[in-house]
């Protein structure tokens, strides 16, 4: 597993909550946001290590995860956008890249709806519009991926069976791909995360709006966001470039990174 560079955890204070957040590598900024009840741990290192040639990535805990603080107001995916917009204006990044995993590509799209100036290109990776209209995934898989009980080996194993498909899980041993993970995320925080996600009324109908640059890219495998969601982004958004991964489930930045870096990196350099 490839190493970065040991980059400082900072904080800084956001819409009532404390966001920690880390910053790799130089350059124009590549601002990350991640999925349900992830840390910015779980970012796959030997990614980050590609984009950070190329690019300063920021990323960061949502409240309520990893080493970010939480508050009592209600978790939405809007609130989620907001602390994203806030955390940007903090530290000064007045335009930067946009990169949204799973439900980090439905804060994304909030994000790019409220405030598109601030966005230079948009990455939706395995991500939906939400709504009535989305595909959803199937009841066990949503069983599996919320069930935070049992020991880390446990909330792993049982992760592993949803994040990658059977074929090659049977080939390989995901503990080989995907990093050591420090930070926690409590079951609470989870479940707050969880509904919002759940109670997201979507974007399908405001998809038009979007202006910028922007590709969906997705495992043709994936079970947890079902690849269609992507098809249905790329037919909204005007001018979208959809890129489909063959083989790879929802975890495709730990399945083939070079894959997903080379991906990246090929459409932000895009004239």
């Amino acid at each position: 597993m490839e190493v970065l560079p040991e980059e400082s955890v900072k904080t800084v204070e956001v819409n009532g909550v404390t966001l920690a957040y880390r910053k790799i590598g130089s350059g124009y900024p590549l601002l990350m946001i991640n999925g349900f009840a992830s840390t910015m741990d779980t970012w796959n290192p030997p990614l980050l290590a590609m984009l950070a040639v190329h690019f300063q990535v920021i990323i960061f805990d949502h409240r309520g995860t990893g080493y970010s603080s939480i508050s009592d107001k209600p978790f939405s995916i809007p609130l989620f956008a907001d602390d994203t917009l806030s955390l940007m204006d903090t530290l000064g990044i007045f335009s930067a890249h946009i990169l949204g995993l799973s439900m980090g590509a439905s804060i994304a799209q909030e994000l790019v709806l409220k405030k598109p100036e601030v966005v230079d290109r948009l990455i939706l990776i395995a991500g939906t519009f939400g709504g009535d209209r989305a595909e959803r995934m199937q009841r066990e898989t949503w069983g599996t991926l919320t069930d935070k009980s049992g020991s880390p080996v446990d909330l792993a194993d049982r992760m592993f069976s949803v994040l990658f498909p059977g074929d090659w899980l049977a080939t390989h041993d995901p503990w080989q791909y995907c990093p050591e993970v420090h930070e926690v995320t409590s079951a609470e925080s989870a479940g707050r995360q969880a509904a919002a996600f759940a109670r997201w009324p979507g974007s399908d109908d405001r998809l038009h709006g979007i202006r910028c640059p922007v590709m969906v890219i997705t495992g043709t495998e994936d079970v947890i966001i079902p690849t269609k969601n992507s098809d249905l982004l790329a037919e909204r958004i005007p001018g979208a470039r959809l890129v489909l991964v063959p083989d790879a489930g929802h975890g495709l930045q730990y399945q083939c990174p070079k894959v997903l870096g080379s991906a990246i990196i090929s459409f932000l350099a895009m004239k």
